[in-house]
C-alpha cells in the first residue's frame, strides 16, 4: 500500500478486519494521513483486556500502522460503547 492512508480506507479495513460493529476515525494531521485517533466498538473484544485489545487492534492494522507516525486507539464492546455513550452524552 504506497497511497497516503485515509479515513475512509481506515474506517473499511477496521470494519472487516475487526469485525466492528461502529468504526470513528479522526485524521489529527489535517488531512495528511499521518495521524489517526480511532475508536472501534467491537464484540471481539469481550473478555479481553485493554493491553490484549490493544494487541489485536495493532496485529490486524500492522500494515497500516506502519505507514504513518501516530496512531491513537480506544476500543469498546458492544455493551461497554452503549455505557460510554449513557455516561458522556456521546453519539
Amino acid at each position: 500500500m504506497s497511497s497516503v492512508l485515509n479515513s475512509d480506507q481506515l474506517v473499511k479495513t477496521i470494519k472487516t478486519r475487526l469485525q466492528a460493529n461502529e468504526v470513528e476515525v479522526q485524521d489529527m494531521s489535517g488531512g495528511c494521513g499521518q495521524a489517526f485517533a480511532v475508536i472501534i466498538v467491537s464484540d471481539i473484544f469481550k473478555g479481553k483486556n485493554k493491553l490484549t485489545r490493544h494487541r489485536m487492534v495493532n496485529n490486524a492494522l500492522s500494515e497500516e500502522i506502519s505507514q504513518i507516525h501516530a496512531f491513537t486507539q480506544k476500543v469498546f464492546t458492544t455493551d461497554e460503547w452503549e455505557e460510554q455513550k449513557r455516561l458522556y452524552g456521546s453519539s
